[in-house]
């Protein structure tokens, strides 16, 4: 908990300076039974979105819409219009209920150039993927200070809230649903980071099927954010999203992140994710092309048809390096896509030095479906250690090349067979030949079953049930619990204080929940 606050405190101190200062030194009211020729007060309310459009909006305006009632039209918001740190300009609903913003085949509000914004309690409703709306439901462009919450997103061919060039933001309870190309996207010129110190949390991205205009690249994603920096995703959820994306090649993911600086994903749950058939991808979580100094942890991905975690480094994309995945689980991902693993590792850049530095411990795979880790031909990369994991498949283990990668501390299992890595059914054997799981010549790692108490049963859709999720723990006693080795004293790394559980971490243990 110290630690998130201390990352909030750096990354976002504007925004905890602005709490509950919102004022509205002037309201303007619309409803449905008003007229644009009225004063816009509560009692001669406006009507239209027009007349709102019409008018210069000052710092600490309000623009409220009657609750329950709906308003055609798109919302426009720029330069001329700016809020401050003590005034920001506020865009809701008033009454009980939430007013639907219908944007037919248009954007339903775009905030451009403008800062200091609350945008709260609006559905934005366009006519439909595939039905004559070709743009993004909610669209920020280079804007600051600008808080989004409680905002319900839907029927929009591209994406649901695109984010574009922004900074010091606060996005909060979105839901975001069947849209085209994602849910959530943050984005910003090529190959920079002008997008930063973004928060993301207690957001869904659901039901987001694809853009059926994309014939060239990826679609139907839940969110994803890319050439951004300093960006903390948590208590999220994505699931159903790509399974109409209508090509056949990379596909989509959950929740991920590329050409990115000091992404944080975690407390979040990625599940039953799909991609088009042939396809790849269609996973739970990626750490994708040109991602740098960022974390995945405390999250659960199930049943994704992709595998749960993503290490991908594709041609062109700048230096992959220093990223971390831990105390995650995955149950039973990618069993559709061509990897059929639950981790999948492939660098086109074909370079190892484009791909390096990969840190992935104290993680529970568990998989009937496929293997564990498959890596691609093309996978060259250098420093990929693998400490205090648990490793579950129902018959081989790995595909491909483990190469020079460090394994330590890990429990392999085969549920079929007990132990069997390609090939190799005698874990002793395969350790000393191979040099895994070995300090000084003594073996480390374990083969045994971990004995979970309710694997592959996996239901719960809302994060912050996560702490309570035991599906995971072993059974009784065991040697995985302080049979690991100590990464913090043996090899300097901060682990963190708390596992998947939300318990302080056992620097000995095996997997994510002791």
């Amino acid at each position: 908990m110290e630690a998130l606050l201390l990352f909030v405190l750096i990354f976002f101190p504007s925004i905890l300076l602005q709490a509950n200062i919102f004022s509205s030194p002037k309201a303007h009211y619309l409803s449905t039974g008003g007229s644009d020729n009225n004063e816009g007060t509560k009692a001669m309310p406006w009507r239209t979105i027009e007349k709102v459009n019409s008018y210069r909006i000052k710092p600490g305006d309000s623009i409220l819409f009657e609750g329950g009632k709906t308003f055609y039209g798109s919302i426009k918001i720029d330069s001329t219009q700016l809020g401050t740190a003590k005034d920001p300009i506020l865009i809701s609903s008033y009454k009980s209920g939430w007013a639907t913003i219908q944007a037919g085949q248009g954007n339903a509000l775009d905030l451009s150039n403008t800062s200091h914004i609350l945008v709260k309690r609006l559905i934005l409703h366009g006519d439909g993927r595939k039905n004559g709306n070709h743009e993004c439901g909610l669209i920020v462009n280079n804007c600051k200070y600008t808080h989004l919450d409680s905002i319900d997103i839907s029927g929009f061919q591209k994406v649901g809230l695109l984010v574009y060039g922004s900074q010091y933001m606060e996005i909060t309870h979105l839901f975001s649903h069947d849209n085209g190309a994602a849910g959530i996207s943050v984005e910003a010129p090529y190959k920079t980071r002008n997008s930063f110190q973004i928060h993301i949390a207690y957001c869904r991205a659901e039901d987001n099927p694809g853009d059926p205009t994309n014939l060239v690249n990826h679609s139907g994603n839940g969110i994803v954010v890319g050439h951004c920096s300093k960006v903390l995703i948590e208590y999220c959820t994505a699931t159903n999203n790509g399974w109409d994306m209508p090509r056949k090649g990379n596909g989509p993911v959950g929740i991920w992140c590329y050409e990115a600086d000091s992404v944080i994903i975690q407390h979040c749950i990625s599940y039953r994710n799909k991609t088009s058939v042939g396809s790849d991808d269609g996973g739970g979580f990626d750490l994708d092309g040109g991602v740098k100094h960022s974390i995945i942890q405390y999250c659960l991905s199930y049943e994704n048809q992709g595998s749960a975690f993503g290490i991908f480094q594709y041609d062109g994309a700048s230096q992959w390096s220093d990223n971390t995945i831990r105390y995650n689980i995955s149950e039973n991902d990618g069993a559709i896509s061509t990897a059929h693993s639950s981790i999948y590792i492939w660098n086109n850049s074909k370079e190892s030095a484009q791909f390096a530095n990969c840190l992935f411990y104290n993680n529970i795979i568990y998989n009937t479906k496929g293997v564990a880790i498959h890596y691609s031909d093309e996978s060259n990369r250098k420093s990929f250690k693998f400490y205090n994991n648990i490793f579950v498949a129902q018959d081989s283990l790995i595909t491909g090349k483990m190469e020079n990668d460090c394994f330590v501390g890990n429990d392999w299992w085969c549920i079929s067979s007990q132990f069997n890595m390609d090939g190799n059914n005698d874990f002793v054997n395969w350790a000393l030949k191979g040099r895994k799981e070995l300090i000084n010549g003594e073996i480390i790692g374990y083969n045994i079953d971990p004995q979970f108490s309710d694997p592959a049963h996996s239901m719960v859709v809302d994060p912050q049930k996560l702490k309570q999720f035991i599906n995971y723990k072993s059974i009784g006693s065991s040697p995985l619990q302080n049979g690991g080795i100590n990464l913090k004293v043996i090899l300097g790394i901060d682990t963190g204080d708390i596992n998947f559980n939300g318990k302080s971490i056992l620097q000995n243990s095996i997997g994510a929940c002791f």
